[in-house]
Protein backbone atom coordinates (compact mmCIF):
# COMPACT_ATOMS: atom_id res chain seq x y z
CA UNK A 1 0.00 0.00 0.00
CA UNK A 2 1.58 3.26 -1.10
CA UNK A 3 1.29 6.61 0.70
CA UNK A 4 -1.41 7.99 -1.63
CA UNK A 5 -3.70 4.99 -1.13
CA UNK A 6 -3.09 5.09 2.63
CA UNK A 7 -4.02 8.80 2.76
CA UNK A 8 -7.16 8.12 0.70
CA UNK A 9 -8.22 5.27 3.00
CA UNK A 10 -7.68 7.31 6.17
CA UNK A 11 -9.58 10.33 4.84
CA UNK A 12 -12.45 8.06 3.78
CA UNK A 13 -12.55 6.48 7.25
CA UNK A 14 -12.86 9.83 9.06
CA UNK A 15 -15.55 11.22 6.76
CA UNK A 16 -17.67 8.08 6.57
CA UNK A 17 -17.44 7.39 10.32
CA UNK A 18 -18.78 10.87 11.02
CA UNK A 19 -21.69 10.23 8.65
CA UNK A 20 -22.41 6.91 10.37
CA UNK A 21 -22.32 8.69 13.72
CA UNK A 22 -25.14 10.93 12.57
CA UNK A 23 -27.39 8.58 10.62
CA UNK A 24 -26.41 5.09 11.79
CA UNK A 25 -25.97 4.16 8.12
CA UNK A 26 -24.59 5.43 4.77
CA UNK A 27 -21.08 5.79 6.19
CA UNK A 28 -20.36 2.08 5.91
CA UNK A 29 -21.84 2.03 2.42
CA UNK A 30 -19.59 4.91 1.35
CA UNK A 31 -16.51 3.38 2.95
CA UNK A 32 -16.98 0.01 1.28
CA UNK A 33 -17.25 1.68 -2.11
CA UNK A 34 -14.14 3.76 -1.44
CA UNK A 35 -12.07 0.77 -0.31
CA UNK A 36 -13.16 -1.31 -3.32
CA UNK A 37 -11.78 1.42 -5.58
CA UNK A 38 -8.22 1.02 -4.35
CA UNK A 39 -7.95 -2.49 -2.87
CA UNK A 40 -8.70 -6.09 -3.96
CA UNK A 41 -12.24 -7.02 -2.98
CA UNK A 42 -11.33 -9.57 -0.28
CA UNK A 43 -8.84 -7.12 1.28
CA UNK A 44 -11.43 -4.32 1.11
CA UNK A 45 -14.02 -6.55 2.82
CA UNK A 46 -11.61 -7.50 5.61
CA UNK A 47 -10.37 -3.94 6.22
CA UNK A 48 -13.95 -2.65 6.11
CA UNK A 49 -14.80 -5.20 8.77
CA UNK A 50 -11.95 -4.11 11.06
CA UNK A 51 -12.80 -0.42 10.77
CA UNK A 52 -16.56 -0.79 10.99
CA UNK A 53 -16.59 -3.21 13.91
CA UNK A 54 -14.53 -0.61 15.80
CA UNK A 55 -16.71 2.29 14.64
CA UNK A 56 -19.91 0.47 15.51
CA UNK A 57 -18.53 -0.72 18.83
CA UNK A 58 -17.53 2.83 19.77
CA UNK A 59 -20.95 4.13 18.74
CA UNK A 60 -22.57 1.49 20.94
CA UNK A 61 -20.38 2.55 23.87
CA UNK A 62 -21.27 6.22 23.41
CA UNK A 63 -25.01 5.50 23.16
CA UNK A 64 -25.16 2.36 25.31
CA UNK A 65 -28.09 3.65 27.36
CA UNK A 66 -30.22 3.60 24.19
CA UNK A 67 -29.41 0.05 23.01
CA UNK A 68 -32.36 -2.38 22.90
CA UNK A 69 -30.29 -5.31 24.19
CA UNK A 70 -33.06 -7.89 23.91
CA UNK A 71 -33.38 -7.17 20.18
CA UNK A 72 -29.62 -7.43 19.73
CA UNK A 73 -29.38 -10.77 21.54
CA UNK A 74 -32.10 -12.37 19.41
CA UNK A 75 -30.61 -10.89 16.22
CA UNK A 76 -27.28 -12.44 17.22
CA UNK A 77 -28.75 -15.94 17.01
CA UNK A 78 -29.43 -15.50 13.28
CA UNK A 79 -26.09 -13.76 12.71
CA UNK A 80 -24.11 -16.61 14.26
CA UNK A 81 -26.04 -19.12 12.15
CA UNK A 82 -25.07 -17.21 8.99
CA UNK A 83 -21.41 -17.12 10.06
CA UNK A 84 -21.48 -20.88 10.56
CA UNK A 85 -22.95 -21.45 7.11
CA UNK A 86 -20.47 -19.19 5.31
CA UNK A 87 -17.54 -20.79 7.14
CA UNK A 88 -18.32 -23.90 5.08
CA UNK A 89 -18.32 -22.01 1.77
CA UNK A 90 -15.32 -20.71 -0.19
CA UNK A 91 -16.49 -17.57 -1.98
CA UNK A 92 -15.11 -14.12 -2.84
CA UNK A 93 -17.41 -11.65 -4.65
CA UNK A 94 -16.20 -9.73 -7.71
CA UNK A 95 -15.85 -5.96 -7.80
CA UNK A 96 -18.80 -5.69 -10.21
CA UNK A 97 -21.02 -7.70 -7.88
CA UNK A 98 -20.03 -5.58 -4.87
CA UNK A 99 -20.84 -2.30 -6.64
CA UNK A 100 -24.07 -3.71 -8.04
CA UNK A 101 -25.22 -4.74 -4.56
CA UNK A 102 -24.07 -1.45 -3.06
CA UNK A 103 -26.16 0.30 -5.70
CA UNK A 104 -29.31 -1.80 -5.40
CA UNK A 105 -29.65 -2.04 -1.63
CA UNK A 106 -30.17 1.70 -1.02
CA UNK A 107 -33.15 1.63 -3.38
CA UNK A 108 -34.97 -0.45 -0.77
CA UNK A 109 -35.78 2.76 1.11
CA UNK A 110 -38.16 3.74 -1.70
CA UNK A 111 -40.31 0.62 -1.48
CA UNK A 112 -43.72 1.45 0.03
CA UNK A 113 -43.77 0.82 3.77
CA UNK A 114 -47.10 -0.98 3.44
CA UNK A 115 -45.29 -3.74 1.52
CA UNK A 116 -43.48 -4.71 4.69
CA UNK A 117 -44.67 -5.78 8.05
CA UNK A 118 -41.17 -6.07 9.45
CA UNK A 119 -40.25 -5.21 13.01
CA UNK A 120 -36.84 -5.88 14.58
CA UNK A 121 -38.46 -6.06 18.02
CA UNK A 122 -40.35 -9.25 17.06
CA UNK A 123 -38.18 -12.31 17.92
CA UNK A 124 -38.80 -14.36 14.76
CA UNK A 125 -38.15 -11.41 12.49
CA UNK A 126 -35.09 -10.40 14.46
CA UNK A 127 -33.52 -13.84 13.97
CA UNK A 128 -34.29 -13.69 10.23
CA UNK A 129 -32.77 -10.20 10.06
CA UNK A 130 -29.61 -11.44 11.74
CA UNK A 131 -29.20 -14.35 9.34
CA UNK A 132 -29.97 -12.45 6.14
CA UNK A 133 -28.15 -9.24 7.05
CA UNK A 134 -24.97 -11.10 7.97
CA UNK A 135 -25.15 -13.12 4.76
CA UNK A 136 -25.51 -9.94 2.71
CA UNK A 137 -22.64 -8.33 4.60
CA UNK A 138 -20.37 -11.25 3.70
CA UNK A 139 -21.19 -10.99 -0.01
CA UNK A 140 -21.65 -7.25 -0.57
CA UNK A 141 -19.67 -5.77 2.31
CA UNK A 142 -22.59 -3.88 3.87
CA UNK A 143 -26.19 -4.69 4.76
CA UNK A 144 -27.38 -1.51 6.45
CA UNK A 145 -30.15 -0.62 3.97
CA UNK A 146 -31.57 -4.13 4.27
CA UNK A 147 -31.40 -4.11 8.06
CA UNK A 148 -33.18 -0.75 8.01
CA UNK A 149 -36.30 -2.44 6.66
CA UNK A 150 -36.70 -4.08 10.07
CA UNK A 151 -36.74 -0.69 11.80
CA UNK A 152 -39.45 0.98 9.68
CA UNK A 153 -42.33 -0.05 11.93
CA UNK A 154 -40.59 0.01 15.29
CA UNK A 155 -41.37 2.67 17.87
CA UNK A 156 -37.67 3.24 18.59
CA UNK A 157 -36.33 6.81 18.75
CA UNK A 158 -33.47 8.03 16.51
CA UNK A 159 -30.97 7.41 19.33
CA UNK A 160 -32.29 3.89 19.86
CA UNK A 161 -32.15 3.16 16.12
CA UNK A 162 -28.54 4.34 15.81
CA UNK A 163 -27.36 2.54 18.96
CA UNK A 164 -29.23 -0.74 18.44
CA UNK A 165 -28.43 -0.96 14.74
CA UNK A 166 -24.74 -0.28 15.43
CA UNK A 167 -24.68 -3.21 17.83
CA UNK A 168 -26.48 -5.45 15.34
CA UNK A 169 -24.24 -4.47 12.43
CA UNK A 170 -21.15 -5.34 14.45
CA UNK A 171 -22.02 -9.00 13.90
CA UNK A 172 -21.77 -8.63 10.13
CA UNK A 173 -18.49 -6.73 10.30
CA UNK A 174 -17.00 -9.29 12.68
CA UNK A 175 -17.99 -12.04 10.26
CA UNK A 176 -16.01 -10.34 7.47
CA UNK A 177 -12.91 -10.31 9.65
CA UNK A 178 -13.35 -14.02 10.35
CA UNK A 179 -14.00 -15.02 6.73
CA UNK A 180 -11.71 -12.62 4.83
CA UNK A 181 -9.19 -11.59 7.51
CA UNK A 182 -6.34 -13.59 5.97
CA UNK A 183 -6.31 -11.13 3.05
CA UNK A 184 -4.91 -8.47 5.38
CA UNK A 185 -1.91 -10.54 6.41
CA UNK A 186 0.35 -10.58 3.39
CA UNK A 187 0.75 -9.97 -0.33
CA UNK A 188 3.98 -11.44 -1.67
CA UNK A 189 5.47 -11.47 1.80
CA UNK A 190 4.35 -7.94 2.76
CA UNK A 191 1.34 -6.81 4.76
CA UNK A 192 -1.51 -5.91 2.41
CA UNK A 193 -2.53 -3.17 4.84
CA UNK A 194 0.23 -1.93 7.20
CA UNK A 195 -0.55 -2.18 10.89
CA UNK A 196 -0.01 1.57 11.34
CA UNK A 197 -2.69 2.28 8.71
CA UNK A 198 -5.16 0.02 10.50
CA UNK A 199 -4.28 1.61 13.85
CA UNK A 200 -4.75 5.17 12.61
CA UNK A 201 -7.92 4.17 10.76
CA UNK A 202 -9.40 2.72 13.95
CA UNK A 203 -8.58 5.92 15.83
CA UNK A 204 -10.08 8.10 13.11
CA UNK A 205 -13.24 5.99 13.04
CA UNK A 206 -13.74 6.70 16.74
CA UNK A 207 -13.14 10.43 16.24
CA UNK A 208 -15.60 10.46 13.35
CA UNK A 209 -18.29 8.77 15.43
CA UNK A 210 -17.91 11.37 18.19
CA UNK A 211 -18.16 14.21 15.68
CA UNK A 212 -21.27 12.61 14.21
CA UNK A 213 -22.79 12.24 17.66
CA UNK A 214 -22.64 16.02 18.15
CA UNK A 215 -24.69 16.52 14.98
CA UNK A 216 -27.12 13.72 15.93
CA UNK A 217 -28.04 15.56 19.12
CA UNK A 218 -28.92 18.69 17.14
CA UNK A 219 -31.27 17.31 14.49
CA UNK A 220 -34.92 16.31 14.83
CA UNK A 221 -36.33 12.83 14.26
CA UNK A 222 -38.00 14.10 11.09
CA UNK A 223 -34.83 15.67 9.74
CA UNK A 224 -32.95 12.50 10.66
CA UNK A 225 -35.22 10.36 8.46
CA UNK A 226 -35.26 12.78 5.51
CA UNK A 227 -31.48 13.19 5.33
CA UNK A 228 -30.96 9.42 5.57
CA UNK A 229 -33.18 8.75 2.56
CA UNK A 230 -31.53 11.44 0.43
CA UNK A 231 -27.96 10.42 1.18
CA UNK A 232 -28.53 6.69 0.78
CA UNK A 233 -30.37 7.18 -2.53
CA UNK A 234 -27.57 9.33 -3.96
CA UNK A 235 -24.96 6.74 -2.99
CA UNK A 236 -27.01 3.95 -4.56
CA UNK A 237 -27.17 5.76 -7.90
CA UNK A 238 -23.42 6.42 -7.85
CA UNK A 239 -22.64 2.75 -7.22
CA UNK A 240 -25.05 1.55 -9.88
CA UNK A 241 -23.29 3.85 -12.35
CA UNK A 242 -19.92 2.45 -11.26
CA UNK A 243 -21.15 -1.12 -11.71
CA UNK A 244 -22.45 -0.26 -15.19
CA UNK A 245 -19.10 1.24 -16.17
CA UNK A 246 -17.28 -1.90 -15.02
CA UNK A 247 -19.71 -4.14 -16.90
CA UNK A 248 -19.31 -2.10 -20.11
CA UNK A 249 -15.52 -2.22 -19.73
CA UNK A 250 -15.69 -5.95 -19.20
CA UNK A 251 -14.19 -5.96 -15.70
CA UNK A 252 -15.38 -8.70 -13.39
CA UNK A 253 -12.27 -9.54 -11.40
CA UNK A 254 -11.52 -8.96 -7.75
Amino acid sequence: MNALIAAFVLAAVLITSAISGVFGMAGGLMLMGALALVLPVNTALALHGVIQVTSNGWRVLLHRQHVAWRVVAIYGVGAVAAMGLFSLISYTPTRVFVYLMLGLMPLLVWLPERWFNLDATKPGQSIAAGFLSTGISLTAGVSGPFTDLFFIRTALTRHQVVATKACMQAFGHLSKIIVYGAALLSVQGRAAVPLWVMGVAIGLSMVGVMLGGVVLNRISDNGFRQWRIGIITAMGLVYLAQALVLIVQGHSGV
